[in-house]
């Protein structure tokens, strides 16, 4: 007899209008599924405010808050002081997403990286881990946590390198992948996914984005955190109900889940 699956989704965004007219039904799929939490995070200052509002409807979610590097140019000193607000929330389990995404280039590098510091120190102060957006920035992103340390943080929907992942090893982070990692070519991002030491493991749907190979083209939604949980149970030659139980422990010890309302 196999254990029941648990699993959580540590990185989506149901506040997102894609979910607009179903939510409710998102959510009763995903605790079907075997979901146990949902955390939805915060990309700006008001969709911080909506990730609480998320937080308060559904028990099982709980929110991050914080400003997306996208947001870098418009955030001012008020919408810092707003955040710090939001992060003494209940519900509240990290800050973030923040960091730097050199890719897009929707804000100028010197605001991005601005913003990403402010809100080191707020996860600093408010005791909170730090969820990590990095694309095409790994060694700025390396420094800047390197020389704030100590930080708990989880680098989300993980697309680096080796040596950017041997980097966040070594400073003691968390890894979380997406669906992403069952697309045809992504050869190198399951690789790594199979060598990520357990212990720092975590999974993520990043919807309404990044739905798995099968369902590309379509949203994606928590439950498929399942299908996931299944890619990596095959590329770590595991059960999946193993892989559920040792990332859902890793997930609530990070986010502090099991000390919260």
């Amino acid at each position: 007899m196999t254990d029941a699956l648990e699993l959580i989704d540590t990185h989506c965004h149901l506040d997102f209008p894609e979910f607009n007219t179903d939510r409710d039904a998102v959510v009763e799929r995903a605790r079907e599924a075997g979901l146990v939490n949902i955390i939805n995070v915060g990309s700006s200052l008001l969709h911080s405010q909506y990730a609480i509002a998320m937080a308060e409807r559904y028990e099982m979610v709980y929110a991050t808050v914080g400003c997306h590097p996208h947001e870098a140019d418009a955030v001012d000193g008020g919408t810092l002081a707003e955040l710090e607000k939001l992060a003494r929330h209940a519900k509240v389990a990290a800050i973030g997403e923040t960091g730097l995404d050199y890719f897009k280039g929707y804000s100028s590098p010197g605001n991005q990286e601005k913003l990403f510091l402010a809100q080191v120190r707020l996860a600093k102060d408010a005791g909170l881990p730090l969820v990590i957006h990095c694309r095409q920035a790994q060694a700025d992103v390396v420094k800047i946590l390197r020389d704030n340390m100590p930080l708990k943080a989880v680098v989300h929907c993980f697309s680096g390198d080796e040596n950017f992942l041997n980097d966040c090893l070594d400073l003691g982070f968390f890894i979380s992948f997406t669906c992403n990692i069952t697309y045809k070519k992504a050869e190198d991002l399951r690789a790594l996914a199979a060598v990520v030491p357990l212990d720092r493991l975590m999974l993520e749907t990043d919807a309404p984005y990044l739905s798995p190979e099968g369902c590309r083209g379509r949203r994606n939604e928590p439950m498929q955190v399942k299908h996931l949980a299944g890619e990596i149970a095959v590329l770590r030659k595991m059960s999946v109900e193993e892989i559920g139980r040792i990332t859902t422990h890793n997930a609530k010890t990070f986010f502090g889940l099991d000390n919260k309302v």
